[in-house]
């Protein structure tokens, strides 16, 4: 019988051997090191296996602040060929080298807070917070309305934009677990109080702005659930104990009235 199934090669990619004559070009490329006017070239590390006929020599730099790195020399050589060519001269990092930390662009650096006076910060056009808010017209006096109106904004919050920006803002210093909010009586919340300024719009079942001057949220969106010891109708404890007291009646001596 005949064996139909597939036969399966695998192939193993085989490393080129150290080139020996490429190896033993040390004083070649020391020689290649002073010729290139590299400065701190230190003791000899290794000669590092690149291919066939493709080694690079290794050097300790002893320059002041470049601990860790190496100077390194690229050699080969011709096929049958006894003469090594150097190919390239760099100084390299190595694995323990104190090297700048890997760039970040600025969108992915920027924090909370810090745009500041005069600072420009430009809104991509595929943000994904926002969507287009209305179609343009060609009417001057629709436009003029749709400014009056509010709704004269090329792009506003989308779903995901409100709800990311809510949940930031409660999980926040705006938020029922800020520190002054837990230490402020329980009923002391900003939904209750009279200084609490209510906004329009899908958040305003959630969120308000403080009024209060003396407050430490003044001018700052609060949850409804927020709260500080600047609530309108906080009591401190003496008053507490004075609407605590009860009316008193001194029946101890009675008096008869003539009829």
């Amino acid at each position: 019988m005949s064996n139909n199934r597939p036969v399966t090669t695998t192939t193993v990619a085989r490393r080129a051997r150290l080139d020996r004559t490429c190896a033993d070009a040390v004083d070649v490329a020391r020689e290649a090191l002073a010729d290139s006017d590299a400065d701190g070239v230190g003791e000899y590390l290794e000669a590092v296996n690149e291919g066939e006929r493709l080694v690079t020599h290794l050097f300790d730099c002893d320059l002041p602040g470049y601990r860790g790195w190496q100077w390194a020399v690229v050699v080969t050589r011709a096929p049958r060929a006894r003469k090594v060519t150097v190919c390239e001269v760099a100084l390299l990092p190595g694995h323990d080298a104190i090297s700048a930390p890997v760039w970040v662009p600025w969108s992915e650096r920027l924090a909370p807070g810090d745009v500041g006076v005069g600072d420009l910060l430009p809104t991509a056009p595929d943000d994904d917070r926002l969507m287009p808010a209305y179609v343009l017209s060609d009417d001057d006096g629709v436009e003029d309305i749709a400014v009056e109106l509010g709704v004269g904004r090329k792009r506003v919050m989308n779903r995901e934009g409100r709800l990311e920006t809510a949940a930031r803002w409660y999980e926040g210093d705006s938020g029922p677990t800020a520190e002054i909010s837990t230490s402020a009586p329980a009923d002391a919340r900003c939904g209750t109080c009279g200084f609490y300024l209510q906004l329009a719009g899908s958040l305003r079942q959630a969120f308000g702005v403080c009024g209060n001057l003396y407050a430490a949220d003044d001018a700052r969106v609060v949850s409804a659930d927020h709260g500080c010891g600047a609530h309108s109708e906080v009591l401190t404890e003496e008053e507490t104990a004075l609407e605590a007291l009860e009316t008193v009646y001194d029946d101890g001596a009675v008096e008869d009235l003539d009829d």
